[in-house]
């Protein structure tokens, strides 16, 4: 399968006819359709639903629409890391992080300051939990990740950001729990429960419950704006951490922590025995400098 017929099947995904996506590759319909239909010969499989207006993609093509982004990617990526001279200083940063107030507050001041000395370099953002955030990084996807503890980092090298999340429960503000200063393992006895679907995490919970309470869990979730709706109409509370509140919208819901306390830290990571470019390396440095020089701040 070679990169240009990648490309050819992109922009027929993108502009949904061939005729259009012919002319936007200045080739002829009639040599774009072969190609298509070759690829799809070599795949063994149907990319497009053909119709009399547009086409779509079958299950194969979306399949295929997604790893072919990912693929062209990761070339283009590629060919800026090696041709890339350590004085010119431009290029992407692919930045993973979840989304959680503190560490998108420390990324946008570390972002801040390394575009006023690099204002040429790009940044691309993913947002994801810690899982998909290091499958992106071993897939290449993804340069730099940062990540809620606990978390395996052993592939990775890592810089300990000293931000202390504290975990609790959202709840509406309708909710009996709503009331409470903190939450007790005790308060969650018969309570539906959101949880994320991280293992990990699940088993953090599990812990500081030291197995008095079952987790009366119907529910996962990735992100808690997914399931805020059910947490404004009282249908349950959200266990997360109090950074994940912080950027959802509060009107209707409030954040209490647990009791005893359960805190969790960041860890910023990038994949070991890989050759950096110039741009990551100097982003890393800077990373390390913006925390020595703001320490004070993270570890009050």
């Amino acid at each position: 399968m070679e990169l240009r017929i990648l490309q050819y099947f992109l922009m027929v995904a993108r502009e949904e006819n061939i005729t259009r996506a012919a002319k936007q590759l200045n080739m002829t319909q009639p040599t774009l359709s072969r190609q298509l239909m070759q690829l799809e010969d070599e795949l063994g499989k149907p990319l497009f639903i053909r119709g009399k207006r547009k086409i779509e993609l079958t299950d194969e093509g979306v399949l295929l629409r997604r790893r072919a982004e990912e693929i062209l990617s990761l070339v283009n990526k590629t060919e800026q890391e090696i041709t890339q001279s350590e004085e010119e200083m431009v290029g992407q940063i692919m930045i993973g992080t979840g989304i959680f107030s503190s560490s998108q507050t420390f990324l946008s001041k570390v972002i801040e300051e390394f575009h006023e000395e690099y204002p040429l370099v790009k940044f691309d953002i993913y947002t994801g939990n810690a899982d998909l955030i290091k499958e992106r990084i071993d897939q290449g996807l993804v340069d730099i990740g940062i990540l809620l503890e606990p978390v395996d980092i052993s592939k990775y090298n890592h810089i300990r950001i000293p931000l202390q999340e504290k975990w609790g429960v959202i709840a509406s503000k309708e909710n009996k729990l709503a009331k409470k200063q903190v939450v007790e393992k005790d308060d969650l006895k018969d309570v539906p429960l959101f949880l994320t679907n991280r293992e990990i995490i699940q088993s953090e919970i599990s812990n500081w419950l030291k197995g008095d309470i079952p987790l009366n869990s119907a529910y996962s979730y990735n992100f808690a704006s997914a399931i805020l709706p059910f947490i404004q109409d009282n249908k349950g509370v959200a266990i997360t951490i109090e950074g994940a509140y912080q950027v959802l919208n509060q009107d209707q819901i409030c954040f209490i922590p647990f009791s005893p306390q359960l805190s969790t830290n960041t860890v910023l990571v990038w994949k070991k025995y890989t050759r950096l470019s110039p741009v990551i390396n100097k982003f890393i440095k800077k990373s390390q400098e913006y925390l020595e020089k703001n320490r004070s701040l993270y570890e009050k």
